[in-house]
């Protein structure tokens, strides 16, 4: 088994939003509460550290009492400028990696992740629903910064590309694929709030 000596935490909240109207999603009211709230609840279950990666409203992000990390590549270059920005900043040996805008994710979904990553020594472990792969629920290690600095200068943007590089193992969540909903308009936030 790997050992995971210190783990960091990382929220993807620097996108763009275009299909939100350029809302800030982490901050989109969820059933009364910020969206990025969820995922710094779930993350403050299993990490020592936990990063708000984000590019816009930095002062709002900072009133989280949490580091907010920016990227170090221009044009909003996509979740990995966020994943790199947070393993340059981080001393931590793994990093576990979740978007803003899902909020039924627990700290268990996220322990299952680190779990199953140390007991296979993998690079990186990876999400999987039954049907795909969610390649910005992980828990990686961030020895992995220099090849992906190297992906991103050399022009590449793919998440799932730059993982297949490196030994990942993927984690089943089958038994329960809705709980990686996410937010990506303002029909998809109606629609989870109307659920139980």
């Amino acid at each position: 088994m790997d050992n995971q000596k210190v783990i960091a935490g990382v929220i993807l909240a620097g996108g763009l939003a275009r299909r939100m109207n350029n809302q800030d999603k982490g901050l989109v009211l969820y059933k009364g509460k910020p969206l990025i709230s969820y995922a710094i609840k779930a993350l403050s279950g299993v990490t020592e550290e936990i990063l708000i990666n984000a590019n816009r409203n930095l002062a709002v992000y900072q009133t989280f009492g949490l580091p907010v990390v920016t990227d170090l590549t221009a044009d909003f270059q996509g979740p990995l400028a966020g994943i790199l920005s947070a393993m340059v900043f981080t001393t931590a040996d793994v990093l576990v990696v979740v978007p803003c805008d899902s909020p039924l994710i627990k700290a268990e979904h996220l322990q299952k992740l680190l779990t199953m990553r140390a007991e296979t020594n993998a690079a990186v472990a990876v999400a999987f629903d039954g049907e795909r792969l969610h390649p910005v629920f992980l828990a990686i290690k961030t020895s992995l910064k220099s090849s992906l600095q190297n992906y991103l200068e050399s022009g590449h943007r793919k998440v799932d590309q730059w993982l297949k590089q490196h030994p990942m193992v993927i984690v089943d969540f089958s038994d329960q694929p809705c709980i990686f909903s996410n937010i990506n308009t303002l029909t998809d936030l109606e629609v989870l709030e109307a659920l139980k």
